[in-house]
Parts: C-alpha cells; structure tokens; sequence
C-alpha cells in the first residue's frame, strides 16, 4: 500500500513539475525581446539559400532576408548573428535557444504554423523542378516525373511536395546541395524554391545548364519565433514600417525578388 502511495505522489509531483517547467517556457518566449535586448544579440537560423540569405566575397551574410533582419536587428539596438543550421533541425534549434528566429525564405507549412509562432506572410514562392535544359522539353507535367531520381533539401517544402506528389528523393542538407547533385548527374533533377531558382541557376549563374519547368506547389514565406514570443509582434510591426518607407522595395530590387513580395 506504501509503494503504491509513493507511486501515486512521484506521478503527481512530476506532472506538476512538467506544467510548471512548461509556464516558465512560455513566460520566457514571451519576453524575447528584452532577453534578446539583454544578452545584446539577435541570433538568427538560416541555410545557405540565395537570394534570401548567402556569403558574399568577403564571407559576410547578405541578402533580402539577412539584409531585412539587420534592419530589425539596429532598431533592437543588438549585434545581429547569423547561424547556419541544418534546416530539418530548425525546431529543435528555436525551443532549444540555440537561435531567436528563423528566417530563411521558410514556407508556412503546418508543420511550421503548429510549431513557431509566425509572422504574417511577407513573400510568395513556389516549389519547382529544376533539371539539365537539354532534358526540359521532355518533363513538362506532373506525370512525367514519376521515374525521375530527384534531390531534395531535408526538412524543406521541396521533399514535403515530393512525399506529397510520390516522387522518389534523396535528402540533402540544402538547396545548394539538391542543384549540385543534379549538375553532378546523380540525381536526374532537384525541387527547390522557385526564388532561389531565379538566383541560381540560367544564363549568367553558377549552373548555366540547369532550368526549371513544373511548377508542384504554390506557397508563402514567413519568419518563425517560439511559441507565444512577443518577438513575432514586433516583427510584423517592423515589417509594417518597411513597407510604408519603402526599406520592403528597396531591398527586394536590390536582390531581384520584389516581384514576389506581398504588397501591402
């Protein structure tokens, strides 16, 4: 009778040690800003993924998303870090405050909505299928692709629009990877998001021989914070701000992408 007791209290007090371990995280996310402010740093997740966040010559973050968080990084008064992660572990990597946002042309899956707190929706973008030009005319439709070996980013739109269509992948650690293994021939085409597309591949680009054709998907980007941040509020307020100066246009010229941005 005593052990069943005991029993009984350890089950108890560790339920309630587990709500109250679960308050504290959600008082903690809801004050990210101040902690963000506090530690002077706003440390944000990204991929190697141009146009939204690349290295340029000198080995420095640029591009429309890295440019934007910068922005948002001054108006906090904080250093702004940029930390690749494998895009498969961008979870794990928020709740565990290894990061403070992700922010890399990331598609509001509902995986995604169900996981972060989200901004609202400030790009649009799709999921396509890149392969050798020489073999385009050949893959036009979705049936077509059904015998292809295609490389995906892991964790990406790309390999849920490839689960989703039945296609057969291969998971790499980015978008980067999934067009070198196509320029490579071992994989017969890659499916990658449709901006980065426009930045990678054609005339004057790295991969010259490469081009895309099916469109399989049709989404949104958006900036994840953890569950009940008020880090996501003032975002979309600066994102706001950047609109009506015109900071949203300039930057989107800037790296090509202006034509996909949600106009406010």
């Amino acid at each position: 009778m005593k052990t069943r007791c005991r029993k009984i209290v350890s089950l108890i007090l560790a339920g309630l040690m587990t709500l109250s371990l679960a308050g504290c995280g959600k008082q903690s996310a809801a004050k990210d800003v101040d902690y963000i402010k506090n530690k002077g740093t706003l440390v944000v997740g990204i991929t190697d993924f141009a146009p939204m966040d690349y290295k340029d010559d000198d080995g420095n973050w640029i591009g429309f998303d890295a440019d934007l968080a910068k922005k948002v990084g001054e108006d906090l008064g904080v250093k702004v870090k940029f930390e690749e992660i494998d895009w498969d572990n961008k979870i794990l990597e928020l709740n565990n405050k290894t990061i403070d946002v992700v922010w890399n042309g990331m598609t509001l899956t509902d995986e995604v909505k169900n996981s972060m707190s989200c901004t609202d929706a400030y790009c649009t973008n799709a999921q396509v299928v890149v392969l050798p030009q020489d073999k385009a005319d050949q893959y036009k439709d979705e049936d077509s692709l059904k015998n292809l070996s295609f490389a995906v980013e892991a964790g990406s739109a790309g390999e849920e629009a490839a689960k989703d269509k039945g296609l057969g992948y291969t998971s790499v650690d980015s978008q980067s990877k999934a067009l070198m293994e196509v320029a490579a021939g071992t994989s017969d085409a890659a499916i990658i998001d449709l901006i980065m597309a426009g930045a990678m591949i054609g005339e004057g680009t790295s991969y010259p021989k490469l081009t895309h054709t099916v469109e399989l998907t049709s989404e949104k980007y958006g900036i994840g914070c953890r569950k009940g941040s008020d880090l996501t509020e003032y975002i979309n307020k600066e994102i706001s701000k950047f609109y009506s100066d015109g900071t949203m246009e300039e930057i989107g010229k800037k790296y090509g992408v202006q034509e996909a941005l949600i106009k406010k």
